[in-house]
């Protein structure tokens, strides 16, 4: 975090994990009750989460939490290990307080992220009815000839260890995986995910939701809203990193190949979420990403449709005191704002 900059980026990212991993920090302290979200079958303390690619391998989630995150996503895990793209393959852009990745599925695999989580099912039972819920970001293996049997592996394997999974096709990182964004593809590949959550032996079962990348058509919108909305598909998330370059950007880095997140990002996932609430008529749950790092922020995306916000390279730059800085000053804002709660927010500009 802003201690470790003086490190690669990618070396400082694996210590961060495992300093997280020790639980060092002190206890964040309880949320104030206007905070609480019910969505996707969950009481949600707070609604902001860490967002996928921090933990890809599940080994940092108590520490998380203690940080003070409503929710933590774990992954992208994919079926088999594998190494991911060539180093370097993350850049920080300080001057923007973005950072470029192309990281390309990195993971140690369903197996063993399944090992991590089983062993501490009990204390994830105790937070999930605490009101702090586990998802699990789902892709594909490169070498994969059959992207839905991958996603369908990660529901049978994960599945009856989350609360929710992401189906995530839209990684810009892994050749081919937005192409699963078209309709027909997104059709075929959410109906088989779907079915096999349908037949989890676990009596709660997960939610599923479909991550999205921001870098989208209009048609590729309504595509995807008549999909989700047609299959029953529990809820969206908005949006991973985009392959787009703002003109504002100041950084040397700026044009490395990879996925843009950070603050450059925040307008154009935000647009994505109005234009998503719009298209479904607000009946799929939103988790709204991309540039939240103050409490302003996290209620523009709530107010454009999003009942859930996640944040990542905002840790980079501000450390995990941004946690508690976000949700405090989202509160006093839906405060001023006349809102008793987040749930009232939801939407709201849609509302005008």
């Amino acid at each position: 975090m802003p201690a470790l900059r003086a490190l690669p980026p990618e070396a400082a990212h694996r210590l961060a994990v495992r300093f997280a991993a020790l639980g060092l920090l002190p206890p964040a302290r309880p949320d104030d009750p206007a905070l609480e979200v019910q969505v996707l079958g969950h009481r949600f303390c707070n609604p902001v989460g860490l967002a996928a690619g921090f933990d890809k391998h599940g080994e940092a989630m108590d520490g998380l939490y203690k940080m003070g995150f409503g929710f933590v996503e774990v992954g992208t895990v994919t079926p088999e290990p594998q190494e991911g793209n060539p180093r370097p393959r993350v850049f920080r852009l300080v001057e923007d307080e973005a950072v470029i990745n192309r990281y390309g599925f990195n993971s140690h695999g369903h197996a063993a992220v399944e090992r991590r989580l089983r062993a501490r099912q009990d204390t994830q039972l105790r937070l999930t009815r605490g009101g702090m819920p586990l998802g699990i970001n789902l892709g594909k293996n490169k070498s994969s000839a059959d992207a839905a049997a991958d996603y369908v592996a990660g529901v049978q394997t994960l599945g009856p260890l989350a609360d929710y999974l992401v189906v995530n096709v839209s990684s810009p990182n892994t050749p081919g995986l937005r192409d699963l964004q078209g309709k027909a593809e997104l059709q075929d590949l959410l109906a088989k995910v779907l079915a096999a959550r349908d037949a989890l032996p676990c009596t709660q079962k997960p939610a599923v939701l479909v991550k999205i990348a921001p870098d989208l058509s209009t048609q590729d919108k309504q595509d995807i809203a008549s999909v989700v909305c047609e299959l029953g598909v529990d809820g969206l998330i908005v949006s991973n990193t985009t392959v787009s370059r703002p003109s504002s950007l100041q950084s040397r880095q700026r044009s490395e190949p990879g996925g843009l997140s950070g603050k450059p990002l925040r307008e154009l996932s935000t647009q994505t979420i109005r234009d998503m609430y719009s298209l479904t008529r607000g009946q799929v749950p939103i988790i709204g990403v991309g540039g939240v790092s103050s409490g302003q922020d996290a209620l523009e995306k709530i107010r454009a449709g999003a009942s859930l916000v996640q944040m990542y390279t905002a840790l980079v730059y501000h450390g995990p005191p941004v946690v508690q800085a976000v949700k405090q000053e989202l509160e006093e804002l839906l405060r001023e704002q006349g809102f008793r709660n987040v749930m009232e927010a939801v939407g709201a500009d849609h509302r005008c």
